[in-house]
């Protein structure tokens, strides 16, 4: 099988087209053929183990070379073989999911509790873009009850799209902030209101919410919470990008000064989440009723998987970036 392979740490250029062989699904997994992958700002951070502070901790970013050699959390394709044990799908099924890497490669093998049906009126490439950044959404927006009032703070991006669409599936009324070329689309997809960054400090307005939803980290807590009812919840996604600790070190300031704040902070974290079954289920559900439809800025070839995340690492694509094969 073809597979972009990260052998060293670099921009989009270290990419390298491989042969490699194709997995056997052991216990419990399944290999799928993949039709479509999308692009997220994970797969350039550790394409340039960024920000390096996160090299001190292991994982995907190693100390000195990457952990993971074939980038791509998102998936979409057909099932090409199951392991022992795996009775929810079979060859043919049509599936999405979240993996541990491999979706800039044709094949991929993982656990079958990484993925899910894919709902019938999403294509290929728009499942594709739904696994990593619509669960890290449902994370933060899970506890909205009908009524409340959220902010998401870079509500344009992969993220916040599906935040703004999930917290108003769930009953809230929603305010994204944005670029102003955004503002009409923040809107088209449920936002109520939507406040320009460019015009406008969402952080003097007097307003107050239930929900902030922080993900382009642009503003201080200390200034967030001018923001935040009494009560309320700021949950930390993350924020502007660094070569040596953002947004990291924005992630963790912001946990530290929550004791002294009224704001209850939460770290949207998908992988510790353990929930990644039944919010893919559930997510497929909201798309089948409708409720959540993919914001796709541009779809690549995959042959041009380096162009694709060349561009999503520039940062300023509405929606998501996906690579179809």
């Amino acid at each position: 099988m073809k597979a972009f392979v990260l052998p060293a740490y670099g921009s989009a250029d270290v990419l390298e087209l491989t042969d490699l062989e194709v997995p056997a699904p052991g216990e419990g997994e399944v290999l799928v053929r993949v039709r479509a992958t999308s692009v997220n700002p994970a797969d350039w951070h550790i394409m340039r183990g960024e920000p390096r502070v996160a090299r001190l901790m292991g994982g995907a970013i190693g100390l000195r070379r990457p952990g993971l050699r074939v980038l791509g959390f998102d998936v979409a394709g057909e099932v090409a073989a199951v392991g022992p044990g795996v009775e929810a799908f079979a060859p043919g099924d049509e599936v999405f999911g979240l993996v541990n890497g491999g979706g800039f490669g044709e094949y991929v093998c993982a656990p079958a509790g990484r993925f899910a049906r894919k709902p019938a009126n999403l294509s290929f490439e728009q499942a594709a873009a739904v696994p990593l950044a619509a669960c890290t959404a449902l994370i933060a927006v899970r506890d909205v009850e009908p009524g409340q009032r959220v902010l998401v703070n870079g509500a344009s991006g992969g993220v916040g799209t599906f935040a703004v669409q999930l917290a108003r599936a769930f009953g809230a009324e929603v305010t994204g902030v944005c670029r102003t070329r955004n503002v009409e689309m923040v809107r088209s997809i449920g936002a109520s209101e939507a406040i320009d960054y460019t015009t406008t400090d969402f952080t003097r307005t007097g307003r107050r919410y239930d929900l902030l939803v922080d993900i382009a980290g642009s503003r201080t807590l200390l200034a967030c919470r001018r923001v935040i009812a009494r009560g309320g919840r700021y949950v930390v996604v993350g924020g502007t990008a660094g070569k040596w600790m953002q947004p990291a070190g924005h992630m963790f300031a912001s946990l530290a000064l929550s004791p002294f704040v009224r704001a209850k902070i939460a770290r949207a974290d998908v992988v510790a989440s353990g929930r990644t079954r039944e919010d893919l289920a559930l997510l497929a559900e909201l798309a089948s009723a409708g409720e959540l439809t993919p914001v796709i800025d541009r779809t690549y070839p995959f042959a041009d998987t380096p162009a694709a995340v060349r561009y999503q690492e520039e940062g300023h694509c509405p929606g998501k970036v996906v690579v179809a094969f």
